[in-house]
Parts: structure tokens; sequence; C-alpha cells
């Protein structure tokens, strides 16, 4: 098991916990006839390396043609964060691997069995009768914290070949997550082993990379993703990264004025009739995205009047001309259908004057992607042209009440229109692997 390597990844040796995970189904194991294994802990600690491989190597030499489901929160990022590095490390192992795209379907063969592994996507209350119906010898849950209880509990109840096992892993959420109190806190009672990391339990981490990591977080998400706790959401969300370093000056606006070309410009826009009209004005380099300026309409403010789209659409192009530099995109409100078909009248559609795109609107990891880019201020707003962001991004609150109710975390839909015109910019533009260097 020493000496792995892939294209970008280079694994060099394991800790004593990841050979714990790589052992831990033999038949001399302790825990060999335990029913599955729960892996949760800090980011980049080494549970995804071990499980996955371990997960593979005790399929492939414990079954003949047997099926397996491998689940993500969607297909596409359990293929970006497992399966396009497991896939290289298997073949350095001689092991031969056959892709079935239009099924979602890996056959893996290792001259003495082949097997079958079906890759699903946990991402919605939906997503459970995507599996039902299958008979499994194993499952294996990558970042299960983020799926719903529904999509499990149907996977769980699908592995019922003799000696199927289970295997999850997670970053922790929050304290009554379901996960937590019906599965990590019974694991004795449901024979599963639990193995708790922190980035220490990797030993191909550098000192210097553990640092960069810890500095990339802040607050709620500190505590979960740097030490491994699952605490509570609570408060103000951006309150632990939010700081004067954030804004920046009028020598920067023209600085940026001046070499508009070096930077893709995109239109945020949070849509709203009743509710407040957003547009956020923001200019990428690649690094850093600058929020310049601000288009905010209450209709409901003192004084104010209420705008049909035609208004808006007029209010947007007028936005959009007063900066003699196209954007891009303009990215929007997936829900906003009616002002969608304002934009693409005017032209803003795909594959003409200006690309017209749907935001990425997962509100928890949107928040979670605009703290991290905040707290390595990648993120930057210029202040005087853009009062309304400032004021509700420092206002932005958990929703304490609906936690304690449903179990899911979510932010007061209070003032929130600029912070969710900035959450569709950056999930939208800002692609993983940027994520992961920030």
């Amino acid at each position: 098991m020493k000496n792995i390597v892939e294209p970008s990844i280079h694994f060099t040796k394991f800790s004593k916990k990841q050979m714990q995970v790589f052992t831990w189904w033999c038949p001399e194991s302790p825990y060999g006839a335990y029913n599955g294994i729960i892996c949760d802990g800090s980011i980049r600690a080494g549970k995804t390396v071990a499980m996955a491989l371990s997960f593979i190597f005790w399929a492939m030499s414990s079954y003949d043609h047997q099926n397996f489901a491998v689940c993500g929160k969607t297909v596409g990022s359990f293929r970006r964060n497992v399966w396009n590095w497991v896939r290289g490390v298997l073949q350095t192992h001689h092991y031969k691997v056959i892709e079935i795209r239009t099924t979602n379907t890996i056959v893996i063969d290792n001259g003495k069995h082949t097997n079958y592994f079906y890759i699903f996507g946990g991402r919605d209350e939906s997503s459970q009768d995507l599996i039902q119906g299958m008979t499994l010898a194993g499952l294996y849950c990558d970042e299960v914290a983020l799926m719903p209880e529904s999509f499990v509990n149907q996977a769980t109840g699908r592995c019922s070949v003799p000696g199927a096992k289970m295997w999850f892993n997670c970053n922790p959420e929050s304290p009554i997550h379901w996960f937590l109190k019906k599965w990590i806190e019974k694991a004795d009672e449901k024979r599963l082993l639990h193995l708790h990391f922190t980035m220490d339990d990797n030993l191909s981490l550098t000192d210097a990379v553990r640092e960069r990591y810890k500095s990339t977080y802040s607050g709620v998400f500190y505590q979960r993703f740097i030490l491994g706790l699952w605490v509570m959401a609570q408060g103000a969300i951006y309150k632990d990264c939010w700081s004067e370093d954030l804004y920046f000056g009028e020598d920067e606006l023209k600085h940026i004025y001046r070499n508009i070309t070096y930077y893709r410009r995109y239109i945020g826009i949070d849509y709203g009739t009743v509710n407040p009209m957003v547009f956020l004005d923001a200019y990428d380099d690649g690094d850093t995205i600058w929020i310049v300026r601000e288009y905010y309409w209450d209709s409901r403010a003192e004084g104010s009047r209420e705008k049909d789209n035609s208004q808006y659409g007029d209010d947007l192009m007028h936005f959009i001309s007063d900066v003699n530099y196209p954007p891009a995109a303009v990215i929007v409100d997936p829900s906003a259908a009616s002002f969608k078909i304002e934009m693409r009248n005017r032209g803003l559609r795909a594959k003409e004057t200006v690309d017209t795109i749907n935001a990425d609107n997962d509100v928890l990891e949107g928040i979670r992607n605009v703290s991290r880019l905040l707290t390595r201020k990648k993120i930057r707003i210029y202040k005087p042209a853009c009062p309304m962001l400032v004021k509700e991004m420092t206002s932005y609150c958990w929703d304490e009440k609906a936690l304690q109710k449903t179990g899911k975390e979510k932010p007061i839909k209070v003032a929130d229109h600029t912070c969710d015109a900035l959450r569709y910019i950056v999930s939208t533009i800002v692609k993983p692997r940027r994520l992961a260097n920030a």
C-alpha cells in the first residue's frame, strides 16, 4: 500500500488510523464481523483516500459479479472528489476498469473477480427513487452528512447480500444533525466502527499546507472543517470572516477600470418584485472577485414604487452600459422565470450578446464558499458604492429556531438580497479547484 502514484496525487505513507481503515474488514481484525465503518472529522484528514480505496479492495476481494453503490452529494461531485483519482490508483495496481457513462456504471476486474459499481447522487429527497429496488453487496457514501436521510435509509436498506457492509465518510455539521444522532451516536448499537480524523492523521500534508487550510476558514466552519467538531451554526453568518480589510479604495477602483480587459465582468441578480431587486457588478481577475457597485430597488421602502419586469429590464441595461465593457455573463436567480424572458427579449441570452446563466442556488454550500473566500480576502468590496451589500452581509444571521424545529440549517430570510446575489456569483463562477487553492 505504499508509494501509490496517480497524476496530481502522491501518497508515500499512511497513518495508523488510515491503516485501520484499510484493514478493519479483514477476517483477522477484531472488527471484521462489523456491519460497516464511519469516518468523520476535519477536511484534508485522509478519510476519503483510505475509505474509497479500502472499499474497492474489500469489494473486489470479497465478491464476484455483485452490485455496489458509491454515492456522493451529486454524481459529478463523486467523480470529481473521489473517482477521478481512485481510477488512476486502481490502474496502477493493474485493475481493469470500464466506465459506462450513460448508466453511471463502473465495471472493475482484478483478474479474479468482476464487480459492478453504480454511482448515485444523494442531492435531495427525490434521490431515494434512483436507488430503490437494487440489491447491493456494499454501500459507500462520501459526504453522507450532505445527503437527505431518506436517501441513506433507502440505500442502506438495499444492502441485503450476505456479508454486505456500509461505509460512511463526512465532515461535521450541526450537533442535532440526523446522521450524528442516528448513526454516529449509535455506532456501537449498529455494530459500526467509528473513527474520528483530524489533519494530523494525514501524513502527506506538510505543516505549511495545514496552516494554509487553517487560515482558509473562520467561525463555525473553522470548528467543523479544521477542528472536526459537530457544532451549532448560530448568530451572524459572516461575523468571523468580515473585517475592514475587505474594503478597497478609489485607487484600486481606478486600477480596475484602467486595466479592465484583464478582468471578467459578471452581473449577479437577486430577483424581486415585492421584495428588493438587486444587481451586483463584479470583476474577477482569476484570484479575487471585486464588487464595485450595486443596484438596489425596494418597492416597499418609503417613497418607492413597484416596478415591473420591463422597468427592471431598462434599469439592468443602464446598469450594464454604465461601464463600457460587456459582462461575460449575467447570473440570475434560477426562480426568476419571467425576468429571464425579459432579458432574452433584450438580447441577454446564451450565445448572443451576453450569456445569461442560472445561478447555482445551493444555499449552504454557497455560504461555505463565500465564507471561505471572505476569510482569505478573495472577495473585495468598494464600500461607497455598495452600502446595502455591506449592511446585509454584516447582519445576515442563522435561523436558530428553524434549526431546532427541523434539524436543518438555513439563514433567516430577511434582508438577504445582496447576500444571495453575491452567493450566486461565487457559486456559479468559482470552480472547486480554485476554491481548494483559495
